[in-house]
């Protein structure tokens, strides 16, 4: 016995305009079919490739820090 996955779905232009322009290149059926599983097969190859995201919060830099920069970037004070 196969597994399978049957989907019908609709998709307005304004839900993702990109994705719509591209599936409506092609006439529906297979043509169009493939062109989905396709895109779905590089989004999921380039999912699990891609570095996990963070959502940490970003930290200000201390003051040695930033007199480090300033020595760096113009020299030492006179």
């Amino acid at each position: 016995m196969l597994d399978r996955i049957r989907l019908n779905f609709e998709l307005d232009r304004q839900d993702n305009p990109r994705l719509f322009d591209e599936l409506m290149r092609f006439t529906k059926g297979p043509k169009r079919v493939n062109r989905l599983r396709t895109l779905a097969h590089d989004g999921l190859l380039a999912q699990a490739s891609a570095p996990p995201v963070t959502m940490a919060q970003p930290q200000a830099p201390s003051v040695s820090e930033l007199g480090s920069a300033a020595v760096e970037m113009f020299g030492p004070s006179i």
